[in-house]
């Protein structure tokens, strides 16, 4: 069981060149992320993660008429030309889950775990990259390709006023997902020995 499970960590890679097809229907694409906000780990099971999904019609929405004029508005008129071409290789995928953490949630924790209270915030991180490792490589394992995106704070209020997500949700990232069309970019990787301290094997 561990081979397979390393076989698709290995396999999840960022993936740019995406279109708007789906190998699966949007009700498996449902039931992935839905697996993935149950079953996934947190701290104390304070379950701290929320999500919003966005297929088809809507995922294009938040591209086109939320994330381009935002990025837009910042960024410098020479380097516009770049970041719409990316944008729109984004807005021409076929969903977006958008990963957010609940603070009332961390703040009840405090008060009921203050022995770690200022841990709680940063515990809350781990689960948010947890839960999106998890929906990545399911999505990946699917045929998806997909890449993780963070255009927050900019989009954050038009995103809550448009879908109806609650304020005081922080967003935190956006997986963007779609046919796979073009491969992963070569990775080069650090020597383990750097990286990784063993004591005590036999």
């Amino acid at each position: 069981m561990s081979a397979k499970f390393f076989e698709a960590i290995e396999a999840r890679r960022s993936i740019y060149e995406i279109n708007n097809t789906s190998p699966i229907p949007d009700d498996k694409i449902v039931e992935i992320v839905n697996k993935t906000i149950k079953h996934t780990p947190s701290a104390f099971n304070s379950q701290t993660t929320r999500v919003l999904v966005l297929l088809g019609g809507e995922h294009e929405k938040l591209w086109r008429d939320i994330v381009k004029p935002a990025v837009k508005a910042v960024a410098p008129a020479e380097s516009w030309e770049e970041s719409e071409q990316n944008l729109s290789a984004f807005q021409a995928g076929y969903g977006t889950v958008l990963f957010y953490e609940d603070p009332d949630v961390i703040a009840s924790f405090q008060k009921q775990v203050p022995l770690f209270a200022d841990k709680m915030h940063q515990w809350s991180e781990h689960a948010n990259g947890m839960n999106t490792l998890v929906a990545w490589t399911a999505l990946e394992q699917e045929g998806f390709g997909a890449s993780l995106q963070h255009y927050n704070p900019l989009i954050d209020q038009k995103v809550s006023s448009t879908w109806e997500v609650p304020e005081h949700w922080l967003l935190k990232s956006q997986l963007v997902f779609g046919g796979r069309v073009g491969d992963p970019y070569p990775r080069d990787y650090e020597p383990l020995e750097k990286r990784v301290l063993v004591h005590g094997a036999k």
